[in-house]
């Protein structure tokens, strides 16, 4: 069964994973850090969600990674995982709903998937 390794991250707590794809979501969408009723929740609260997921743009990004992960897996080294990590400041709220909505993607088409929130629990960075 072909395997896809998704990890979502922040900037702010180190350097990138390695991955096959690396998406950085800082610059180009907006940041529900900067919403206070936002800031101390997660990918996990539906209102983080729903705030990146509202937010233009990105669902273009997650259909695109999509078709990459689908283009890799049908490649010559199907036998190799394909790694892809996205990557925002903290890691709490674009790059962690980001990286859960392509790994339920991934998923519902039959695919082995591993999801890693790399910085999801750790603190909110004050800014």
């Amino acid at each position: 069964m072909a395997r896809v390794e998704i990890t979502s991250f922040g900037y702010l707590h180190g350097a990138e994973p390695g991955a096959r794809v690396t998406i950085d979501l800082r610059h180009h969408f907006r940041d529900p850090h900067v919403r206070p009723e936002l800031r101390h929740l997660t990918a996990h609260d539906q209102a983080v969600r729903d705030a990146v997921m509202s937010t233009a743009g990105v669902e273009g990004v997650l259909q695109a990674v999509t078709a990459m992960v689908e283009a890799f897996l049908a490649g010559p080294r199907q036998e190799e995982p394909v790694t892809v990590a996205f990557g925002c400041a903290g890691g709490r709220h674009r790059a962690a709903t980001a990286a859960a909505v392509l790994a339920e993607r991934c998923a519902s088409r039959g695919l082995d998937v591993l999801l890693v929130h790399r910085d999801l629990d750790k603190a909110v960075v004050e800014r």
